[in-house]
C-alpha cells in the first residue's frame, strides 16, 4: 500500500497518514487470495460488532495511552482526563473542550462538520474520476431514492474520511430544522482511501443514515453518514424536528474508520477557494470542526 498523502488545512502542508491497521487493509484489498475474507468481514455485521464490543471492555483501556502516542492525539483538547476513559471506546468516542474547536459563526457560512480528511466538489458531475477513475457515483444508489437523488444531481458535494485516530463526534454544518435519520443497511467495506480507489461503491454499499436538514440559508441539505469496517454503530445525538445551530453535536461513530457525506443544491454554497484547489490537486485536505467551509453568496435565500 502506497504511503497515503494529505493537505493538512492549517499549515498548508503536506503530511503522511499513519494508518491504523495498515498492513490488514494491504491485505485485504490489495491480494485477491483474501477476497473471501474481505467479503466475510465487510458483508456480514457480526464480525464488526464483535470487535467493537471487544472495545468496549475494561482490559482495551491500556491501549489508550500507546495509541494516543503513535497517532499524535493531543490530549489537551479531551473534555475528560485520560483516566476517566474504561475502555478503548470510551477513548473513541470522547468529548473535547468547547474551545478546541471555535465555530465561525457568519450567518452565511457553512462549517465543517467533523475532524476528518476531504474532498470537495463544487459541481457533482464533475466528481468522477477524481476518486476512481470512469467509476460513477450514485446519488441515487447513496440515497436510496432517485426522487431526491434529482434533486442534488446539479449541485455540490462533500466527502469526509474519519481515521481512527480521529475525534469520531459529527457535528451540524448549517443552522436549520433536521428531519429523522432514514437508516439503509448494506456493508462495512473500510474507507481507506487503498479501498475506496479500488471502489467507489464502496460509498453506496455500506451502511449509511441519511438525514435533510431544512436550512433557510442553504435550502435542504442532505447529510449522510456512512459506516466502515469495524464501526460499531452508527449513533444519532439530536432530536428530529428541533432547532439546531452551527457545531451542534449530531452524532457519533463507535470504533472504527468512516465517512459523511454532504449534498447541497445547484447554487446553495460555494466552496472555499483552498478546499476546492486541493481536491483538484487530487489531495485530500484535513480540516476541523467549525472551519469555514464554504459561503451562500445570495442573501436573498
Amino acid at each position: 500500500m502506497s504511503a497515503i498523502l494529505f493537505i493538512d488545512r492549517q499549515s498548508g502542508q503536506k503530511q503522511v497518514e499513519k494508518v491504523y491497521g495498515g498492513e490488514a487493509i494491504r491485505l485485504l484489498y490489495g491480494n485477491w487470495m483474501f477476497a473471501p475474507l474481505k467479503a466475510l468481514v465487510s458483508r456480514f455485521s457480526f464480525c464488526s460488532a464483535v470487535y467493537g464490543w471487544w472495545q468496549k471492555q475494561p482490559w482495551t483501556k491500556s491501549k489508550i495511552q500507546p495509541f494516543i502516542e503513535e497517532y499524535g492525539v493531543d490530549a489537551s483538547e479531551f473534555l475528560e482526563p485520560v483516566s476517566a476513559f474504561n475502555s478503548f471506546n470510551d477513548f473513541f468516542i470522547r468529548k473535547l473542550k468547547p474551545q478546541a474547536r471555535p465555530v465561525v459563526f457568519e450567518a452565511n457560512t457553512a462549517v465543517i462538520p467533523a475532524d476528518g480528511r476531504y474532498y470537495f466538489y463544487q459541481n457533482i458531475s464533475h466528481a468522477d474520476g477524481f476518486i476512481v477513475k470512469g467509476k460513477k457515483f450514485s446519488l441515487a444508489e447513496l440515497l436510496g431514492d432517485n426522487e431526491l437523488a434529482a434533486e442534488y444531481e446539479l449541485g455540490s458535494m462533500v466527502l469526509a474520511r474519519l481515521c481512527p485516530s480521529d475525534y469520531h463526534r459529527y457535528h451540524f454544518p448549517v443552522e436549520g430544522i433536521p428531519g429523522p435519520a432514514k437508516l439503509i443497511n448494506g456493508a462495512l467495506y473500510s474507507v481507506n482511501p487503498f479501498a475506496v480507489k479500488q471502489n467507489i461503491e464502496i460509498f453506496t454499499e455500506n451502511k449509511r443514515a441519511v438525514t435533510l436538514i431544512e436550512s433557510q440559508k442553504f435550502g435542504a441539505v442532505a447529510y449522510v453518514e456512512v459506516g466502515a469496517t469495524n464501526v460499531g454503530s452508527i449513533n444519532q445525538t439530536y432530536i428530529p424536528g428541533k432547532k439546531v445551530h452551527k457545531g451542534d453535536e449530531k452524532g457519533f461513530f463507535a470504533f472504527g474508520g468512516s465517512a459523511l457525506v454532504l449534498l447541497f443544491k445547484k447554487d446553495s454554497i460555494q466552496f472555499d477557494a483552498d478546499l476546492l484547489e486541493a481536491t483538484a490537486q487530487g489531495y485530500e485536505i484535513r480540516c476541523l470542526i467549525g472551519q469555514s467551509m464554504g459561503k451562500q453568496e445570495n442573501q436573498t435565500r
